[in-house]
């Protein structure tokens, strides 16, 4: 099995995936294409029909987009807890998953990913600010309903939290500040080994994505 990704200093997307696979132990080959080089698009439609990453590689099995590959690697059994056994946990769980696959545009613009950097500021408008305030708050409830069930948004870690991962990185970049459960949350997510991991690889590459390079 591989799993196509992009930039780890920069690429969201492809980070999802890889933390819920590397965490449930699931053995794959990683592919890294560096993206926005000469020939990245044409080496990326050779792996994927959508043109972008992440793509998963499972024999004739072609899975694209960073959800879609989530819940294919969820009806694997090594990752049989990858959503909440309880149905009403899971269909929060999905439901926060599928808030944050489609929207947060404003954040995703103005606080692009960019792992290796720190100290960055950016004009945070109102739209921005909503956004922040929003995961904070979902961070947080979730948080507080599984208190005693472990140190994830729904106790153990599921496909939220690695949906959520790249925000950590983000909010870590651009300095945005968390209280309470939201801050003991984020510092779990950064904390996370297969997190550290990427970070520490997303640190020795050389490419950079000028557009991506954003902030004072």
């Amino acid at each position: 099995m591989r799993l196509v990704i992009g930039n780890k200093n920069y690429s969201s997307w492809s980070l999802r995936p890889w933390l819920l696979l590397e965490h449930f132990a699931i053995p794959f080959e990683e592919v890294r294409i560096p993206l926005y080089q000469p020939g990245s698009r044409e080496e990326i439609l050779r792996h994927s029909p959508s043109g972008h990453v992440p793509v998963l590689i499972d024999g004739e099995t072609v899975v694209w987009d960073s959800l879609a590959i989530c819940e294919y690697a969820a009806e694997m059994p090594a990752a049989r807890g990858a959503w909440p056994a309880d149905r009403v946990a899971r269909a929060r769980a999905r439901s926060i998953a599928a808030e944050m696959h489609s929207g947060f545009t404003a954040l995703r613009h103005t606080m692009q990913m960019n792992v290796r950097a720190r100290g960055r500021r950016v004009p945070v408008t109102a739209d921005v600010a909503d956004d922040v305030t929003r995961i904070q708050s979902i961070w947080a409830s979730c948080r507080a309903s599984a208190a005693s069930d472990g140190a994830w948004l729904f106790g153990a870690f599921t496909i939220a939290d690695a949906m959520f991962a790249p925000v950590a990185f983000r909010f870590q970049t651009y300095g945005v500040a968390c209280e309470g459960l939201a801050a003991s949350y984020l510092h779990t997510l950064l904390e996370h080994p297969a997190m550290q991991r990427w970070a520490a690889d997303a640190a020795d590459e050389r490419e950079v994505i000028a557009s991506s390079e954003v902030g004072q």
